[in-house]
């Protein structure tokens, strides 16, 4: 699969729309613009007020979704997600939105992120009574919500949700209303928009200007949000804990043309470029990006040094999904499928190659062959993040430090390993203060875990649940 050329990979993108009589439309094009976030599945659950209803599969947006498809889902509402597995696993049964059928009401959930007491509910619920038909830790909501023992659905849903810890972005749907939630630390990023009469949420900006919407806000950490024919509620399942947003989404996840809490991501990742231009100054002939999370800093570190910035690396996008197979050798001759030097830009010249991060080290060590092998004298590496030392917990598919060559390596014994004729880490500190967050606190707002191995929540907690044999209440 295309994904696995890129050592590291967001779990998936959230969307939702409330109020609009092209609501599943709008999903497919909403996610189509998240389609980056995840492309191993995808699904919408849309509502006539009467019923759920889902469509899904495994594949990219255009693949799952047909015209014809889409013309039978009818309804005002929706939500969709697109799916990278990292917990849970592939398989159609853990693609979302999950859809539960009960004789007290149906819902559906999409959720980004992970949960890290989810093994430790699961348990608990197993031994009240639960079933569990999937392998994705998102099921647990559903039935934390159907065996609480409140009154109103808002309520239980509250009460679930407080049980939670870890990283979530939720959207659940049922025939009556759209909720939101953000986990008290806000370690995704996740907006409100209005599109006309309706209300939008996605888990990136882009996903506003594709389908037409206004941004309006973002969702804050612990928030409750109640969309539904009353118009937009908010309320708190939490009190918010210190912000830590995960840095990632600034560095490589996002979209360059999204705005996470008022910061542009293109914007953000050309000053992180300038700021390593400052601290990592390099005799060169030429600077150049890994297409495509890297241009933007290679832009600004070409401005900030005079350098001159070329296209040395074209990525072909027309490379098929089942390409790749998941073995080494195949995934290393992917990259040579996926990405072509320029050899009339590189050969002969001392080459300065900017990439936004290296996890494994497989990937950057055969782009600095590319280029030595199309004649650069010259390859200097140079990273817009500082190494990733330690594993995360909160929906990126690094679960071990045995997988990160930084944890394991000095820079000198990694650049020997990639072939570069040097190598260099943007600063946490030159990271965190030009991306541009005000937070309060030494961290400004951000996730470093995977940088120093500091996590913002305890990532083997302890949940408060009730006594076995009582509803959860």
């Amino acid at each position: 699969m295309l994904t696995e050329i890129r050592s590291l990979n967001e779990e998936c993108g959230v969307f939702g729309i409330w109020g609009h009589e092209n609501a599943t439309q709008i999903s497919y094009y909403g996610l189509h613009a998240l389609q980056h976030r995840g492309q191993e599945g995808a699904g919408i659950v849309a509502t006539d007020g009467k019923a759920l209803k889902a469509l899904k599969g495994e594949g990219l947006v255009n693949e799952v979704f047909t015209q014809g498809k889409l013309g039978e889902m009818h309804g005002h509402a929706a939500i969709g997600h697109v799916r990278y597995a990292t917990a849970g696993g592939s398989g159609i049964e853990n693609v979302q939105p999950l859809l539960f059928n009960s004789t007290t009401g149906s819902l559906a959930i999409s959720h980004n992120g992970n949960l890290v007491n989810a093994t430790e509910l699961k348990g608990h619920l197993e031994r009240q009574g639960s079933i569990f038909q999937t392998t994705s830790d998102t099921e647990v909501l559903a039935h934390l919500i159907k065996r609480s023992g409140y009154e109103t659905f808002e309520e239980k849903a509250k009460n679930a949700l407080s049980l939670l810890k870890g990283a979530f972005a939720c959207a659940i749907l049922t025939e009556e209303a759209m909720y939101v939630a953000l986990d008290p630390n806000g370690l995704r990023p996740f907006s409100l928009g209005r599109l006309g009469d309706a209300w939008v949420v996605a888990s990136e900006t882009c996903a506003f200007d594709i389908v037409g919407a206004e941004f309006v806000r973002s969702i804050e950490p612990g928030e409750f949000v109640i969309i539904n024919k009353d118009g937009v509620r908010a309320e708190r399942f939490a009190y918010p804990e210190e912000r830590s947003i995960c840095t990632m989404e600034y560095v490589y996840f996002s979209r360059p043309d999204s705005d996470i809490d008022g910061i542009n991501v293109h914007s953000a990742r050309k000053r992180l470029g300038i700021q390593l231009a400052k601290e990592f100054p390099i005799e060169a002939d030429v600077v150049t990006g890994v297409p495509d999370s890297s241009i933007s800093a290679a832009i600004g570190y070409s401005e900030a040094s005079g350098i001159p910035y070329e296209l040395g690396l074209i990525k072909n996008r027309y490379v098929g999904r089942t390409f790749i197979q998941p073995s080494q050798d195949l995934r290393e001759q992917g990259v040579k499928m996926k990405l072509s030097p320029v050899r009339q830009v590189v050969k002969g010249k001392r080459v300065i190659m900017v990439d936004d991060s290296i996890v494994r080290g497989t990937t950057s060590r055969h782009i600095v062959n590319l280029l030595k092998e199309a004649g650069a004298t010259e390859v200097h590496v140079v990273i817009s993040s500082p190494p990733i030392k330690s594993p995360c917990f909160y929906g990126i598919d690094i679960s071990t430090s045995g997988e990160l060559i930084a944890a394991n390596n000095t820079i000198e014994e990694m650049r020997e390993i990639i072939g570069a004729d040097s190598l260099s880490f943007l600063s946490v500190d030159g990271m965190v203060q030009n991306i541009g967050r005000t937070d309060p606190g030494s961290k400004c707002g951000h996730c470093l875990a995977c940088f120093t191995g500091e996590y913002p929540t305890n990532i083997f907690p302890t949940t408060v649940l009730p006594h076995e044999k009582e509803t959860v209440r």
